[in-house]
């Protein structure tokens, strides 16, 4: 293994590291933290019927998630400087799998609280993790295809999303009793509730299991990255990078994007269940999730073979505006239209957050694990904008309306893409 001088200065000396073998333990990792996120959208409308939650409260389930992103990404950055990639990784599995077992007390003591503070402990080592997964892809493998690449590996991110969704709905979906939490009340309530979470736990503690592997594969690993570079940071933990106009610009996109992505994902089976639109009882509901993950996999899986040809810019702005039409196209018609319009929108999130990244962080250098912090603490829009979406659901009575504010977020987007589509 070796590191490599480019032509390209997308990194500051215009260097990369030469290890095509670790790109695939990278996309492994970004299979996992994806899989795990979009998991939320399986929980979500179990706790809300559990804990008979309206929308704003049901969205705290991805507001206390994606805080962890505010949180812990200056700090992840941090760490992955201070201790390497490798470690990091191995640091940000452990978490997760810590918030993993968190699941147990929460479900024992049925207490919403509890499940809250769970995925907050499990969202921050996907944090760890991912400032970990985003610059790595970009360093292995020459700086003129860091847009493709990093959109590939996406790609894997993405099975993630299609696949844990579906067996999640089977697994904590199907196990909804024929009585509901609002029939309930004292400790008939309370014995239905700690009942009805041990799916909860159940798919949790498997995946513990499987984060204890991993990270003692990479634990075995730990050395074998050689010529990683990192720089001190620069004012306040790197957040000077935001008075660059390009970077600053993205790293707000990617705020509106995450929410905009999660704020419709959180909403999916909620929004198909209602009569006017598909009328579907909640466990198939929940499998249809995976068509709206699927379509981002299959996007950048395409979308890492179009970059090559199109300007990134370009191509971001495109797909924002195909996702603004297809939200106004399901918000404006009923049936079987409606609902697969809505989830044809996971097709046009797929180039949306690798291209916004890359982008973005174009010319960074020895800051790229700077860059990727800050990104990290701008995914926080992943636990704004769905909490405000739930609030305007709340407040009008329709989801159709809600969606307005996704819709506003692929709007600045389309304007990023137009203005970026020239290299840094």
């Amino acid at each position: 293994m070796a590191v490599t001088t480019g032509n390209t200065p997308a990194e500051a000396q215009g260097e990369y590291i030469d290890a095509p073998q670790l790109q695939l333990f990278v996309m492994g990792l970004f299979f996992i933290f994806g899989g795990i996120t979009s998991l939320n959208d399986v929980i979500i409308p179990k706790l809300k019927e559990l804990f008979t939650l309206s929308y704003t409260q049901a969205m705290l389930v991805q507001f206390c998630f994606f805080t962890a992103y505010l949180v812990i990404g200056i700090p992840g950055a941090r760490l992955v400087k201070k201790i390497g990639y490798m470690r990091g990784a191995v640091a940000g599995l452990v978490t997760m799998m810590a918030g993993c077992l968190l699941f147990i007390p929460a479900s024992q003591t049925a207490t919403y609280a509890l499940f809250l503070f769970a995925l907050f402990v499990l969202a921050s080592g996907v944090v760890i993790v991912q400032v970990v997964a985003n610059p790595l892809i970009s360093l292995l493998g020459k700086p003129a295809t860091a847009h493709s690449r990093l959109t590939f590996a996406q790609g894997f991110n993405s099975v993630g999303t299609t696949v844990f969704p579906y067996f999640g709905s089977i697994l904590i979906l199907g196990g909804l009793a024929t009585v509901t939490a609002d029939q309930l009340s004292g400790a008939e309530l309370d014995a239905y509730r700690t009942a009805e979470t041990q799916a909860i736990v159940h798919g949790y503690l498997g995946i513990a299991a499987a984060l204890a592997v991993v990270a003692g594969v990479v634990w075995l690993f730990r050395n074998a990255l050689k010529g990683e570079k990192h720089e001190e940071s620069a004012g306040l933990a790197g957040f000077d990078l935001l008075g660059r106009k390009r970077f600053g610009f993205g790293a707000l996109c990617i705020f509106l994007y995450v929410g905009a992505e999660v704020s419709i994902g959180s909403l999916i089976v909620n929004y198909l269940m209602q009569s006017h639109v598909m009328g579907l009882e909640e466990q198939a509901a929940g499998k249809l999730i995976a068509y709206y993950w699927g379509g981002a996999m299959v996007g950048r899986f395409i979308g890492s073979g179009v970059l090559r040809v199109v300007s990134p810019g370009k191509v971001l702005a495109c797909v924002a505006v195909g996702a603004i039409a297809l939200i106004a196209l399901s918000t404006h018609t009923t049936g079987v239209v409606s609902g697969y319009s809505l989830l044809a929108i996971g097709l046009m999130n797929a180039v949306m957050f690798p291209t916004i990244f890359t982008l973005a962080c174009e010319k960074l250098g020895p800051r790229a694990a700077d860059g990727s912090g800050i990104i990290n603490v701008a995914i926080f829009g992943g636990a704004v904008i769905p909490l405000l979406t739930g609030v305007i659901a709340d407040a009008t009575g329709s989801l159709a309306i809600a969606f307005i504010l996704p819709a506003a977020c692929y709007a600045v987007i389309a304007w990023f893409g137009w203005y970026a589509r020239r290299p840094a």
